[in-house]
């Protein structure tokens, strides 16, 4: 059962999400991150986060600015915003009774649930899915329009059936964002998942996500999944595996 929700992103606009609740009996609660414009409905997201209520932690996806039934304009966030608004969300399951422990992000989102674990402290455990080492990795998506924008200072961007608008200051912002500092000093225990046949963000950026971390950290090998975990029972998987992990950082201490 999914409860549909709203809560205000730090930039102001309502963001959508949906919280899939626990299965009896309640193991804790959780917080998933989307790609980059991927949406809270993406397989991913959709699919990890059934699997793991059904395994009892409720977990909250939502929707960034001005994605699937969020409010507000993509073209005015950043990797920034997209940090801020995985605090904010934390903060609004910590409100509604509902104490946030586990942070869980999918390639851009996987860098953003890193960030954003230094902004709220009742996260406890953090996994990274396919995730970059810097969030400046996903350029590539981009790359023939970066001279256009820096000089006009937008332009149109057409990605995966989205009609967007990329703008100078989230190329600015995430070419700023350094990710290193952020590993290394997370304090908290972490998860690093990766295909190593991703072709869309290579296996080397979780070789060096988990060089940078410290204990306590561990690393899984999604063999034979795709960046997008779009397989048969790829997520499902993820899941099952992110469950049994988390269990010690779930209860109450």
């Amino acid at each position: 059962m999914a409860e549909r929700v709203w809560f205000p992103s730090l930039s102001g606009p309502k963001l959508a999400g949906l919280v899939d609740h626990p299965a009896a009996p309640v193991r804790g609660w959780g917080v998933f991150s989307h790609g980059f414009t991927l949406g809270k409905d993406s397989p991913a997201a959709g699919r990890i986060c059934k699997q793991l209520a059904s395994e009892g932690i409720g977990m909250l996806r939502f929707d960034n600015l001005g994605l699937g039934d969020s409010e507000g304009d993509w073209g005015h966030g950043s990797f920034s915003n997209k940090v801020a608004d995985t605090a904010q969300a934390v903060r609004f399951m910590n409100e509604s009774a509902r104490e946030v422990r586990l942070l869980v992000g999918h390639s851009f989102g996987g860098a953003a649930v890193i960030a954003a674990a230094h902004h709220v402290d009742s996260v406890r455990a953090v996994v990274s899915i396919g995730a970059p080492y810097q969030p400046g990795h996903v350029e590539h998506n981009y790359d023939a329009l970066v001279e256009r924008i820096l000089v006009d200072g937008e332009a149109p961007f057409l990605i995966g059936g989205k009609a967007l608008t990329l703008r100078r200051h989230f190329i600015e912002d995430v070419r700023a964002a350094d990710l290193h500092e952020q590993i290394r000093t997370l304090h908290r225990a972490l998860l690093v998942m990766h295909s190593p046949t991703d072709n869309t963000v290579g296996i080397a950026n979780a070789s060096e996500i988990f060089r940078a971390a410290r204990h306590p950290r561990n690393f899984v090998s999604l063999e034979g999944a795709d960046h997008l975990l779009t397989g048969r029972n790829q997520a499902k998987r993820a899941a099952r595996i992110i469950s049994a992990w988390a269990d010690p950082y779930l209860a109450d201490q």
